[in-house]
């Protein structure tokens, strides 16, 4: 049984979308039909195939990192609740609010009900499900311990995403305070300043060179107008247009390397994802080689990532994890130390787990360092621009009244 998307009309008029389980197109308009519902649009999905074509309703854009973890703790506790596989995904398609979400897990039940695993129906979602998450469900449930594997895994995306809303909130309020600074900072020059400057004008006094250079910078603004908008809408696109190319974006991930604020996080963000994904991995009885083969995939950064799969293909000929990371020079000294310390001593996994634990610990420290000393500074800079602003209006007016006197 195959689950179909659809769209249709209601009693009333009204558009409604749904997922709907049914063998064929036919039966699922059949039952739209017996629901009341006109079906206008009913189509399968289905996962994108190899080539990148879509069959079908395609589903690409996958689950949202905080949908996913939810759903792994929820599915978790229905395990050891004792419900099987499938009344545990007919329990999460009911409670679950996200329509994706839905359709993704409806998707799953019904390969699963045609007597497929748990772990190949996930894996005809690789967009949703990442391989970490089929690589442990295909393992609990060789080993029988699905329960014990899903709470391990909800832990993992749930500190990979707590981590990852810590950094992205630590920023917030700096990135507020420039937008609305400099939104302010252009209003006066863009229209008070052209009013207080036409004053002096009128009256042919000689303007001091901080109130010329505003005047300036003034009708600089002016006169581009929308053109601005323009101009740093095409920027901000076309950038994003060269960093879609691997050349480009290679280059700028070796430029992030280098610079001393964006190099430590970038090095700790990547070094702490690859760390507690071996880590889950191997805790779960997944052979090293192809833990690494999903650490790959969760190094964003280019040139870590090919030191990975450089790692990788050291392993796969013999060679040791820590000497073959460390020889690359872009994961942090501690990470190494603590993974050759694993290796010696055959705790691997329990030593990568300290790793990412570390790992988590001093990025959480260093951001908020960075940030308590970035937001000052950026409050005493944005009232240096008001203050010189406030003077290039004053300082006329200062030298009228020596004139006047």
């Amino acid at each position: 049984m195959a689950a179909f998307e659809y769209q249709a009309l209601d009693a009333g008029g009204r558009t409604v979308k749904g997922v709907q389980e049914g063998d064929a197109e036919r039966q699922v308009r059949a039952l739209l039909r017996e629901k009341g519902l006109t079906p206008l649009q009913v189509q399968a999905i289905q996962e994108t195939d190899g080539g990148g074509a879509a069959r079908g309703f395609s589903l690409r854009r996958g689950i949202s990192t905080g949908d996913l973890a939810l759903i792994t703790r929820q599915f978790s506790t229905l395990v050891h609740a004792g419900l099987t596989v499938e009344e545990c995904l007919n329990a999460l398609i009911e409670q679950t609010e996200s329509a994706r979400a839905r359709a993704v897990l409806a998707a799953v039940r019904g390969r699963v009900m045609e007597g497929q695993s748990l772990a190949r129906s996930l894996a005809a979602f690789p967009n949703a499900f990442p391989d970490i998450f089929r690589y442990m469900i295909d393992a609990g449930e060789e080993s029988g311990r699905l329960g014990e594997v899903l709470d391990r895994l909800a832990d993992y995306i749930e500190n990979r995403h707590a981590l990852q809303q810590k950094v992205f909130q630590a920023f917030i309020y700096p990135a507020v305070v420039v937008i609305f600074s400099l939104a302010i900072v252009t209003l006066l020059v863009a229209y008070v300043v052209p009013q207080v400057a036409g004053v002096f004008t009128s009256m042919g006094q000689t303007l001091p060179f901080l109130t010329r250079a505003l005047i300036a910078i003034s009708d600089v603004i002016r006169a581009g107008g929308l053109w601005w908008v323009v101009l740093f809408a095409g920027v901000f696109f076309g950038a994003r247009w060269l960093l879609q190319r691997p050349a480009v974006r290679l280059r700028w991930h070796h430029l992030l390397l280098r610079m001393p604020v964006t190099s430590r996080l970038t090095r700790g963000l990547n070094a702490e994802r690859m760390a507690s994904t071996l880590a889950i991995l191997t805790g779960s009885g997944i052979p090293l080689l192809d833990a690494m083969h999903s650490a790959v995939q969760v190094v964003g950064n280019l040139p870590m990532r090919a030191a990975v799969e450089d790692a990788l293909r050291q392993v796969r000929e013999g060679g040791s994890l820590s000497r073959a990371l460390g020889k690359a020079k872009l994961f942090p000294p501690l990470v190494i130390h603590l993974i050759a310390s694993g290796e010696a001593t055959g705790k691997l996994d329990a030593m990568l787990h300290r790793a990412s634990q570390a790992q988590s610990r001093e990025l959480e420290g260093w951001v908020k360092a960075f940030t308590a000393i970035l937001e000052p500074l950026l409050i005493i800079f944005m009232g240096v621009v008001v203050l010189l602003i406030v003077l290039a209006i004053l300082l006329p007016i200062f030298e009228m009244n020596k004139l006047i006197q």
